[in-house]
């Protein structure tokens, strides 16, 4: 019987899938669809202090092995998540949960996990970076080493659950800003978010998404997503969930090679609602063809 069961800085999950932010909105369209629970955790989608419609449509696009999206962090605001989201949440699902939270200055960051710090069913609390500093020029936080770890300190000041940094690809050097949130107490980082990209119309001649440019996901950042993980993996001594692309077990038995104690499935969700079921039954079967008998044991074991 093979094992698994991995571990996320003492948060022990049946398996590594996660639905990833954003591709498995709070749970309650998938638990109509199969139990949750058979699921290592989930990471819901990413809350802020405020609600948000999101940006103007068309926001999604479509491109070879992939898609395109620029939703806007669409969400009810803290208050509806913490008091009706994630109530509804833990009558479906009866393990520890990851909290999304995003910001435009540091303080909403800090509101955010300070009021994530209340909820029993949160193990882990994902901070993502990719929004861009209101008072930093509209730069994201993600893209510099400074700015991440003025947001790792804060969070970690308000709440005592385990912080994930979920760090952006669109950078020159992931690795330094990796580094200077580990340095700044993070228990963790989930790499990695969307690649910047966009399509065009040949008819109008012009961009597809109303935002011109948006987030790519799917098979075609696969590759780019490993060898961040990589990278990340040789430079930090925490814990990283893999994400990006991953659609198979052989792809999280790939990414977990490369250095993920975990990982997230997220755009896969949106072409294959079961993907993550699928993923977890198909899992035994990959790893006893590739005579793994732990998962935990294989944790970096391309290195």
């Amino acid at each position: 019987m093979v094992d698994t069961r991995v571990n996320l800085s003492g948060v022990t999950l049946s398996n590594p899938i996660i639905p990833a932010s954003g591709t498995f909105g709070y749970g309650t369209e998938f638990a109509e669809l199969y139990d949750l629970n058979i699921l290592g955790s989930i990471s819901f989608k990413g809350t802020t202090v405020e609600e948000r419609f999101g940006n103007s449509t068309p926001r999604i696009a479509d491109c070879e092995s992939g898609m395109l999206n620029s939703v806007g962090l669409q969400n009810p605001g803290l208050k509806a998540v913490c008091g009706h989201e994630l109530p509804r949440l833990a009558a479906l699902y009866r393990k520890p949960v990851i909290a999304n939270i995003s910001g435009f200055t540091v303080e909403e960051y800090v509101v955010c996990a300070w009021a994530m710090e209340s909820q029993d069913n949160i193990g882990i609390i994902e901070i993502n970076v990719s929004c861009p500093n209101v008072h930093g020029g509209g730069m994201s936080f993600g893209v510099s080493p400074e700015a991440a770890a003025e947001v790792t300190k804060a969070v970690k000041a308000v709440t005592s659950k385990p912080v994930y940094i979920k760090l952006s690809p669109n950078v020159t050097d992931i690795v330094s800003i990796a580094r200077a949130c580990e340095e700044a107490g993070a228990d963790g980082l989930s790499l990695i978010n969307t690649l910047l990209a966009m399509r065009i119309d040949l008819k109008t001649r012009k961009p597809v998404l109303a935002n011109k440019m948006g987030g790519l996901s799917g098979p075609a950042i696969f590759p780019v997503a490993l060898r961040m993980v990589y990278q990340v993996f040789e430079a930090v001594k925490i814990p990283i969930i893999g994400m990006g692309g991953v659609s198979s077990a052989e792809d999280v038995i790939e990414m977990m090679l490369a250095g993920a104690s975990a990982v997230q499935i997220g755009a896969a969700n949106l072409k294959n609602p079961y993907v993550c079921k699928e993923i977890i039954e198909d899992l035994p079967r990959v790893m006893e063809k590739y005579k793994i008998n732990s998962l935990r044991e294989i944790i970096g074991g391309a290195h």
